[in-house]
């Protein structure tokens, strides 16, 4: 599963109009809008295809100048960024298990990986 914000940007006098058409489209939420005719919205998508299909859609839409993805979030990234924490997690230096030192006495000098004295 993938989601990602987007900024569609209309003309100031038909935000609402947009909004309405937006939210009728079924392709993404509606979460804020102002006056000066910025509105952000959420897609979701199974993959990175369906998101980009989603956000075309959103650019074809009437009375939207642009819509540009902002953030993105996807299962298959934190997956993997998961599973490297997790192998990192295992190559803690001893100094920082040890109950017994101060931890005002680590010197840290950048990289916590064979930097520390």
């Amino acid at each position: 599963m993938n989601v990602s914000s987007v900024l569609v940007t209309t003309k100031p006098e038909e935000v609402e109009e947009v909004i309405k058409t937006l939210e009728e489209s079924g392709l993404c939420d509606v979460y804020f809008h102002d006056d000066k005719g910025r509105i952000v919205v959420v897609i979701e998508g199974e993959d990175v295809n369906e998101e980009t299909f989603k956000l075309r859609e959103i650019q074809n839409l009437p009375g939207v100048l642009a819509a540009n993805m902002v953030f993105a979030y996807s299962e298959e990234e934190w997956e993997s960024a998961a599973e490297y924490l997790q192998k990192l997690s295992n190559d803690v230096p001893e100094i920082l298990n040890d109950e017994n030192v101060r931890a005002e006495d680590i010197v840290y000098k950048g990289h916590i990986k064979g930097y520390i004295s």
